[in-house]
Parts: C-alpha cells; sequence; structure tokens
C-alpha cells in the first residue's frame, strides 16, 4: 500500500496524518494526542507529529510519497529565533491578547480585516516583537513545515488571514509595523522547499519528497468534504457551530463575525457560532442526546423559538459578546425540549447561511456536515427540512485528508 502525499493536521487535542493516492483516496492513518498540560510547547507539537508519522510509517509504505502538507489551528502562533528555535511558549487560538495591543490593532487595521478582535495575532505579535532575538513571528503550521524542510520564512494565505494579511492584494499591508517579522505567505498548496535529510530518513521518507504550503484546520475540514462547487456550504456541527460557504467573491463582515479565506481563484467565507454541543450539553449528556433524539418527530415544528448558547455571548451569525441563551419556556417532556433545542441549532445555521448571502455570497446549493452532530439521523432531517437544501455526503471528515489534498496540489 504506497500512496503519493501525506497530509498533516493539528488540531486542538491531537495530530492526525493520513496518506492518499494521486485520486485523493485516503489509503492509511496515523495518530497522536497531544498533552493538554503541554499543548503550548511546540516540542509537544513535533513529539506528536512523529508520533503520528510512526504510526502511519507501521501500516504504509512511505517509500513513494512525493509531497507533504500540514495544517495548524487558526491564530495559534510563536516568537522564533533565526534558526526556527522557538522563544518562548506559544499563543494559542483562545489565548486573550494584551487589550492596549488589540486597541492598537483596532486603530490601524480596515474594518474588513480578520485581525480585529480580542484574540488576534497580529495584537499579540505587537506584544512579542521586543522579544530578545526575534527573527519571525510564525503559526503553528509554518513552524511545523519548517522543522520538516528547513524554511522557517513561510506561511500560506489562509493562516495569515487572522495576523492581518490582505488577502485581496496578496500581501502584507503597509500599515503593519512590524510586517517584517512576519513570514512570505504563499498560496495553499504552493511547493515550498524539499524534505530535510535527516527528517527524511527518520521517517522513511523520500528526500526528493517536497513540503508544500497548507493552510488552517478548518479550511481543511471543508477541503476534506469534497465540497468544490459556489454554493457548496459545509456545517462543523461539534461543540460550536462552524460554517463555510464556497463562493466566487469574498465577504467580510465583522459586525456579523464574517470573515474570508482565499482558495486559489475561490472565496471561503464563514463564521463561527457559540451553539452548537456545547449548548446541547448544558442540559443533556451524550446518551440521553442519542436515546431521546430518537423519539423525535423530525418532520414537524417544535413550537418552540429557542436560540440556545452555552454561556452569554454570540459571535456569528448575531455578534453580540452580551447576548443571553434563549431556552424557555421549558416544557415538561425532554423530547419535545430537546427538538426545541435541535431546531433553535438549524436555525441559527440557516440564519448563517442566510447572511452570507444576503452580503454577497452565493445561495446555499448543497450542503455537507462533519462533527459529531452529523451522526444524528433526526438532528440531521430536521436541519434538512429548515434549511430547505440537498444533503450531500462528504468524501471524508477528516482535515488530514483535505490537507493531503493541498500536497498533491503541490506536485502539479
Amino acid at each position: 500500500m504506497t500512496g503519493i502525499a501525506i497530509g498533516i493536521d493539528i488540531g486542538t487535542s491531537g495530530v492526525r496524518a493520513a496518506l492518499v493516492d494521486a485520486g485523493r483516496a485516503p489509503l492509511a492513518w496515523g495518530a497522536a494526542r497531544l498533552d493538554p498540560a503541554r499543548v503550548r510547547d511546540p516540542q509537544t507539537w513535533w513529539d506528536a507529529i512523529a508520533t503520528a508519522l510512526d504510526a502511519l510509517r507501521a501500516t504504509a509504505d512511505l517509500s513513494g510519497v512525493r509531497a507533504i502538507a500540514i495544517d495548524g489551528t487558526s491564530g495559534t502562533v510563536l516568537p522564533i529565533d533565526a534558526a526556527g528555535r522557538p522563544l518562548g511558549p506559544a499563543s494559542m487560538y483562545n489565548d486573550r491578547a494584551e487589550a492596549a495591543e488589540v486597541a492598537q490593532v483596532a486603530a490601524i487595521a480596515p474594518d474588513w480585516s480578520a485581525a480585529r478582535g480580542a484574540t488576534s495575532p497580529l495584537a499579540k505579535l505587537l506584544a512579542l516583537q521586543a522579544t530578545p532575538g526575534i527573527a519571525r513571528l510564525l503559526h503553528q503550521a509554518d513552524w511545523a513545515l519548517g522543522r520538516m524542510c528547513g524554511r522557517f520564512d513561510v506561511t500560506d494565505e489562509n493562516n495569515a488571514l487572522k495576523t492581518g494579511y490582505d488577502p485581496m492584494a496578496r500581501r502584507w499591508p503597509d500599515w503593519i509595523a512590524a510586517r517584517h517579522l512576519l513570514p512570505e505567505a504563499l498560496p495553499p498548496g504552493t511547493p515550498a522547499a524539499p524534505l530535510l535529510p535527516d527528517v527524511a530518513d527518520r521517517f522513511g521518507l523520500p528526500r526528493a519528497a517536497i513540503m508544500v504550503a497548507g493552510t488552517t484546520d478548518g479550511c481543511a475540514a471543508f477541503l476534506a468534504t469534497g465540497a468544490s462547487e459556489p454554493g457548496d456550504g459545509v456545517s462543523s456541527l461539534g461543540s460550536t457551530l462552524t460554517i463555510k460557504l464556497l463562493s466566487a467573491v469574498p465577504v467580510f463582515a465583522p459586525q456579523f463575525g464574517i470573515y474570508s479565506h482565499r482558495l486559489g481563484d475561490m472565496w471561503l467565507p464563514g463564521g463561527a457560532s457559540n451553539t452548537g454541543g456545547a449548548a446541547l450539553g448544558r442540559h443533556f449528556d451524550a446518551a440521553a442526546l442519542q436515546r431521546l433524539s430518537a423519539e423525535i418527530d423530525p418532520a414537524q415544528d417544535s413550537g418552540l423559538d429557542y436560540y440556545p448558547l452555552p454561556a452569554p455571548g454570540e459571535r456569528f451569525p448575531i455578534a453580540d459578546p452580551a447576548m443571553a441563551p434563549r431556552e424557555t419556556p421549558r416544557p415538561a417532556s425532554d423530547v419535545l425540549f430537546l427538538h426545541g433545542l435541535l431546531e433553535g441549532v438549524a436555525r441559527i445555521e440557516a440564519l448563517a447561511y442566510g447572511r452570507l448571502t444576503e452580503l454577497g455570497a452565493p445561495p446555499l446549493r448543497h450542503l455537507r456536515t462533519v462533527g459529531g452532530g452529523a451522526r444524528n439521523p433526526a438532528w440531521t432531517a430536521l436541519r434538512a427540512r429548515l434549511l430547505a437544501v440537498p444533503l450531500a455526503g462528504s468524501r471524508s471528515e477528516d482535515a488530514a485528508v483535505g490537507t493531503a489534498g493541498l500536497a498533491l496540489q503541490g506536485l502539479l
């Protein structure tokens, strides 16, 4: 079993590696957990990557691999020296930046920029630029790519977005005074450099194999599904609800929590709501969700008007940090209550896609779903009724497969 490309997904809790053939069909997998107590330590990322590649090598022949790409969590950054050595722990995607730097970015960044916000990687750069010996600020996937090929001076356009990169002009804008500390941004799927010989030998890979610019974990998950036409949407039903919609034009509307990644000549506008599995988990555990869902008639309306949230605050399609959950009145029947909650999440999903269309994206034509919620038949049927679009099957739900597709693109 010999494939020609590997995709590596650095997620929030672990690393996955997928070996694929020329048709992007997955052939073998490797995986490793990330130690939550050491998740800010880049060495921990590398150890998990090595474990995942070793597991892949134990089940498949890697001698035919020609390209590798890596995705990472969007917004995770770290300062490095000129040799690529980390100069401290990483700042994670959900770490808040210092208020003064957040305000500084808000004062200079255009209204549409994804660099604005409390967790802004650019705001973190402003605080880190005085670090002794700093040569670059890299994203998680950038550092891992550099560790494999020796280039610590490149990123990809998707990881760069929240650090202030202008995807329309395709450059770091002049208003970023510290742009000399930022790496060159390559389109995802662009060849970066051959593997380091010692890395190739360590994992049984050909020395001629190349590293290819990757993407964020969210974009990789979209690519894995096989969505490829304008109007194709992908909803991730995990702890939160994240949606992305393929479009010929970008949509930037920070007032609604919307920004757009660039994928070649296409765009991927979307956003993340706080609704989802965590909101449901406030009321029911996994066993109860499964049992009660089986009693729901998804063809019927619950008659309830809920906006489920795990706590006050919403990001998208309504941006309101003080927004309270709306989950009353609560009926005596747990089945009816869950019915109303699932409908509430589905209505938020419909509102989110509608918001994108209002702002210039194409109408939703086909919908694919990834995440735990995709395995709930009643919820799937209920969503199909409320969104009124065909629900398409996903080629894969694994972000590593989407990233492997970018590796293959680097061979074209």
